[in-house]
């Protein structure tokens, strides 16, 4: 059941930082507006938009990959921490 959890969080956490993220897509479409009118074309626009958008969408999965290691991380060090703990009272108690 914990992974189920776990894994939901995950998905939760990538579509809000993939969706929050928009200065890689906004800079995109200010740098292609100014080219696209001197070309007379929408290819700049295709293009720095595209790349403008697959940045955020990097940026945000990997931010939160990033915090889904540390924290599962985090719930490693605290199993060990409690597993010694459980060690060190056995061998108290006895």
């Amino acid at each position: 059941m914990g992974a189920q959890g776990n894994e939901k969080h995950l998905e939760e956490c990538t579509v809000s930082n993939a969706l929050g993220t928009w200065v890689f897509s906004v800079v995109g479409a200010l740098v292609a507006i100014p080219v696209g009118i001197k070309r007379k074309s929408l290819g700049p626009l295709v293009f720095f938009g595209t790349t403008g958008t697959m940045l955020d969408i990097i940026i945000g999965v990997t931010q939160c990959e990033r915090e889904h290691a540390e924290h599962q991380k985090k719930l490693l060090q605290d199993s060990q921490n409690a597993e010694t703990n459980n060690n060190a009272d056995t061998d108290s108690i006895s």
